[in-house]
């Protein structure tokens, strides 16, 4: 299970006057390229001004550099775990970018998943990166578009794309294999 940062486990605990807790969101996926071919993920924040702020240092994309996430509304609640239910999540961003939808429309043309991240930052210092601890990674098993919402389903885990037996034998890792 993920810790959260002594910093953020105290602005939940004491609720500091001007301290704001930031949640944002970051959209992955191979079809999310720019103009000259990079990866370009769709980083949002839920408030009313744009956050500059600094990725932890083993990101899958940007590690440890300052990115930006462009602010939007945006609702979310964190999956219950309930006995017998695959953990999910509903996301509704209101107010998406053209950008956002036609990349997601490119998105539902391929077999790999999205991912979606949630990262929380304290307003206060951004650049001290993420106060989650281990950022939570999420897949989106479902989502629906219209011209200015996206609704999207989420579960933990990418259970149907993961290897079954988990174990993969390997020569490097069984020598006894190679001949």
């Amino acid at each position: 299970m993920a810790s959260i940062t002594e910093a953020l486990a105290e602005v939940y605990a004491a609720n500091p006057k001007g301290e704001t807790v930031l949640d944002t969101l970051e959209f992955r996926h191979p079809t999310f390229i720019d103009d000259s071919g990079n990866p370009a993920p769709i980083r949002v924040v839920a408030d009313y001004n744009d956050l500059t702020a600094t990725l932890e240092p083993d990101a899958p994309l940007n590690a440890g550099q300052s990115v930006t996430f462009i602010a939007v509304a945006f609702q979310f609640a964190m999956p219950s775990m309930e006995e017998g239910q695959a953990p999910q999540v509903d996301i509704i961003v209101d107010g998406a970018s053209g950008e956002m939808i036609a990349h997601l429309e490119s998105a539902v043309t391929q077999t790999a998943q999205i991912e979606v991240t949630h990262r929380r930052f304290l307003a206060s210092s951004p650049a001290a990166g993420p106060q989650d601890g281990e950022p939570l990674t999420l897949y989106i098993a479902s989502a629906q578009v219209t011209l200015t919402r996206v609704t999207a389903t989420a579960t933990l885990t990418d259970i149907h794309n993961s290897p079954y037996p988990s174990d993969v034998y390997r020569p490097d890792v069984f020598p006894g294999l190679a001949r």
